[in-house]
């Protein structure tokens, strides 16, 4: 299937490493130019390396938590590429332990960086766009389900969803499309650094993955290349939809 990517223009935040790079892969791959920012300066460098240098790629250094970051990448795009026609919007997860264990102080801080910052700047990108154009923003099954000990992201993830249904109705007469993607379990470098401190690693993968109908945790490359299709021309009737790409592990519908 020709995704209708070449020559398009997507911003990936969070994207120096993990689903977002994965996601980034996909899109040069599928011949997409793209706009990689992360916090870490030599990550972000690593990165455009890795997806083909400077032709195809332009890396930013910049927080999503800065109120002034969105509108910097969108011209950082315009500027580099002479176009816009898409973002993937993700955020680090908050810190781990239970709503009622997270003081007023921890909730505050979650809100300012994976609540308001996703919303600003899905609400600048979408702005950004031309008709034909698309926002996706990276949350968690954490929408539809709660996840244990994780109560900030039980908390907000939900309410992003929402707002990416309510900016797909405000958008949508534009011809712009806002979307939420929800990843289950991926074999991240993250995810590496949590089996590698526990007692027994592999006891620990292999409870997660008896919890997932595939019984494999998924690979960061089968995130990109869903969330890619997502952005793409090719998925140009699906927008105000949170869809799971868990390997099955969500027991909602």
């Amino acid at each position: 299937m020709d995704l209708g990517l070449a020559d398009r223009v997507y911003i990936l935040t969070g994207a120096s490493r993990g689903l977002g790079f994965a996601t980034a892969q996909a899109l040069v791959g599928d011949g997409a130019r793209v706009v990689v920012s992360a916090r870490d300066d030599d990550r972000v460098n690593e990165a455009v390396t890795a997806l083909g240098g400077p032709e195809h790629v332009l890396g930013v250094t910049a927080d999503l938590s800065d109120p002034s970051t969105p509108r910097e990448l969108v011209h950082a795009a315009q500027e580099r590429f002479g176009r816009l026609d898409g973002a993937l919007v993700s955020v680090g997860g908050p810190a781990p332990g239970t709503a009622a264990s997270m003081s007023d102080d921890q909730w505050t801080s979650a809100f300012e960086t994976v609540f308001l910052g996703s919303v600003r700047a899905a609400r600048t990108f979408a702005s950004a766009l031309p008709e034909g154009g698309a926002v996706g923003l990276v949350l968690s099954t954490s929408v539809k389900t709660p996840l244990a000990g994780l109560g900030l992201s039980n908390g907000f993830r939900p309410g992003l969803a929402m707002v990416a249904k309510d900016m797909a109705d405000e958008f949508g007469p534009r011809g712009i499309r806002v979307l939420s993607i929800l990843p289950g379990r991926f074999m991240t470098d993250r995810s590496r650094e949590l089996f590698a401190a526990a007692a027994d690693p592999i006891a620990a993968a292999e409870t997660v993955e008896s919890g997932i109908p595939l019984r494999r945790i998924g690979e960061p490359t089968e995130f990109g290349r869903a969330a890619a299709f997502l952005l793409s021309p090719a998925a140009s009737y699906m927008t105000g939809v949170a869809i799971a790409v868990d390997g099955g592990a969500l027991r909602t519908l």
